[in-house]
């Protein structure tokens, strides 16, 4: 088995391009405006570091966690939002969405006493089937998606505030599995085989990639970027794994221990979420579909891909995460309150797929945009709330983030008239 992977790795190796050739060609393609992730990535890298010379303990393992915890919920909606992008279309409803999901999930199991398991089921059903409607309202009747959005966006806030009534609130028990998504932290020797697992997959996909192009007659990547890729992968992961190894001291409650040590469960779903909807983006004929629906909606429908049928799937997608971004944030504050997914939940959800790379316009995005995106708006978020103190603390906060949000807007413009040209 040893002597085959070595042997295919060598065949990889003499068969590829040089590495002076492929970064050649890779800075053609950005100068040419295919950016990818590179401004998202410089955005955290540089908000990072500003932060963490401005504020002394920005990067300990407790802030670490803190952001960690505070970006899931952004980041799982954001992946639902970046299937409805790719199309160029808009959903204003998603926050309310997931807010309304959760309420659901908490009346049902705290008042009326359905067992948790099946009430997160329903919250996830009544996703999917606000999902499929607006998306058959789309479709079918041809309302624009703005509109659409905009009514339920407005009606979900309604229906939220009914169901959790006059007592403002619905708390969750401590001992409930959903509480310990946020709350409760992965085994550090089962964090370690996790990341080892993750790093082994990529490094098997890379490899099996560039056998593949071998195969069809494309240059594949070089061995030595690959490489690089996988050394990356495994250097930051262990770093990450190695930080939140560090026992924090935090006391939750009763039903957990005050041990806070090992990465929150909340990044296994995270990482779930994010390999099976890469997966689906860019190895399926459904995913290329999405992507040519978004890139040119008439040549798709001329090549006999039922356009319609896509448009509803993306709304089912995007509400089925809304709803689980509804629970991820129902578990990080173990209450589900009464204006649950309003505020600004859906404009930093959008805001995090922008600012990581998806297009406004259609026809570009990745998954990975709702990740990188979602941790430059929660280091955000969380840097100017240590930052700045006092009644006026979360006004700076939207300047910001919308500054940053309209920054990446006005970037997305340029680098798509850059790519018509």
């Amino acid at each position: 088995m040893t002597r085959i992977l070595e042997e295919n790795t060598r065949e990889v190796s003499e068969a590829a391009p040089g590495v002076g050739a492929y970064l050649r060609g890779y800075v053609a393609r950005v100068r040419g405006g295919e950016l990818g992730s590179i401004p998202a990535m410089a955005g955290l890298v540089l908000i990072t570091a500003v932060f963490a010379v401005v504020h002394q303990g920005f990067l300990s393992a407790y802030n670490i966690e803190a952001l960690v915890i505070q970006a899931a919920p952004i980041i799982v909606m954001a992946m639902g939002l970046i299937f409805v992008l790719l199309l160029g279309e808009i959903d204003l409803s998603a926050g309310t969405t997931g807010g309304l999901c959760a309420a659901s999930m908490a009346v049902l199991v705290i008042r009326h006493g359905m067992t948790w398991w099946l009430g997160i089921l329903t919250a996830l059903v009544i996703g999917v089937f606000i999902g499929t409607t607006m998306g058959w309202l789309r479709a079918r009747i041809g309302i624009p998606s703005f509109v659409i959005t905009l009514a339920t966006f407005l009606a979900f806030q309604g229906v939220t505030l009914i169901l959790i009534g006059g007592e403002g609130s619905v708390n969750l028990p401590g001992n409930m599995p959903l509480i310990q998504l946020e709350n409760s932290f992965v085994p550090l020797w089962l964090g370690w085989v996790l990341l080892a697992l993750a790093v082994l997959g990529y490094a098997a996909v890379q490899v099996a990639d560039a056998l593949g192009r071998r195969r069809d007659g494309l240059a594949p990547v070089p061995f030595p970027v690959i490489a690089a890729k996988i050394a990356a992968l495994a250097v930051l992961g262990s770093l990450f794994t190695y930080v939140m190894g560090i026992n924090r001291n935090v006391a939750t409650n009763a039903y957990f221990s005050s041990k806070a040590q090992g990465m929150p469960w909340v990044v296994v779903l995270v990482a779930v979420l994010y390999v099976g909807w890469n997966f689906v983006l860019t190895r399926t004929r459904y995913g290329r579909h999405v992507y040519a629906a978004g890139g040119n909606e008439e040549a798709t429908r001329r090549a006999g891909v039922a356009v319609s049928r896509i448009r509803i799937s993306v709304f089912v997608i995007c509400s089925g995460m809304a709803a689980v971004s509804g629970l991820v944030a129902a578990s990080l504050l173990q209450s589900v309150q009464s204006n649950a997914g309003a505020g600004n939940t859906l404009l930093l959800a959008v805001g995090a797929a922008v600012i990581g790379g998806t297009s406004l316009f259609g026809g570009h995005g990745r998954v990975i945009d709702a990740v990188l995106g979602g941790l430059v708006v929660a280091v955000i978020v969380n840097g100017m709330s240590d930052l700045i103190q006092g009644a006026n603390s979360s006004g700076y906060e939207y300047v910001v983030t919308g500054a940053v949000l309209l920054l990446a807007a006005g970037f997305d413009a340029v680098v798509r008239r850059a790519r018509s040209r």
